[in-house]
């Protein structure tokens, strides 16, 4: 059903579209005299790949994430003692996901409603997080701007609930678990 309506949407376009041009029938290539309706799947291939071809690329930020040029670091401000601040430095500007294991023996409704108010916490403090329940006692933590997950990770250790934290396989303990690990 789907199908049918994206190929009917594209029938319609593609109409709109050859109507649109005004080339003289000499100029036009064979594919592009014929009848609309009498187009196969190789006329609509080459109008998607006709459709495709941009003449001005887009800006940065309208780039998917993993096409986008990185934004430089400058190693001279950080310290190489610290690990943590240079993996902060690379995931600025950078989407990272977060692990969050709730204490005890949560329901997923508690563990829904825990999480949430953390969530709810960090987006007053400035910090933005889309949270997704994986399990009755885990949940992860999405944060668009990945450089923000360890400022995340300082509040959710402090959280009584909070068991582990885990950012980039690295493991961080909740300080108020009784070694439920």
């Amino acid at each position: 059903m789907h199908k049918y309506l994206l190929i009917t949407l594209l029938i319609v376009s593609v109409g709109l579209l050859v109507e649109a041009k005004k080339f003289k029938d000499e100029e036009k290539p064979a594919w592009a005299k014929k009848d609309i309706r009498d187009y196969n799947d190789a006329d609509l291939e080459r109008l998607l790949d006709q459709w495709e071809e941009d003449e001005e690329p887009l800006e940065p930020d309208e780039l998917p994430e993993h096409l986008r040029p990185a934004e430089p670091i400058d190693m001279s401000q950080l310290d190489p003692s610290n690990p943590e601040n240079i993996l902060k430095a690379s995931k600025k500007g950078k989407t990272l996901m977060s692990f969050v294991t709730v204490n005890g023996n949560p329901s997923k409704q508690e563990t829904e409603d825990i999480t949430k108010l953390w969530q709810t916490s960090l987006w007053n403090n400035h910090i933005q997080a889309e949270r997704y329940l994986i399990d009755d006692n885990r949940a992860i933590f999405m944060f668009k701007e990945g450089s923000q997950a360890w400022e995340a990770k300082d509040y959710l250790v402090e959280q009584e609930r909070c068991l582990q934290v885990t950012i980039e396989n690295k493991d961080y303990k909740g300080k108020h678990n009784k070694d439920e690990l």
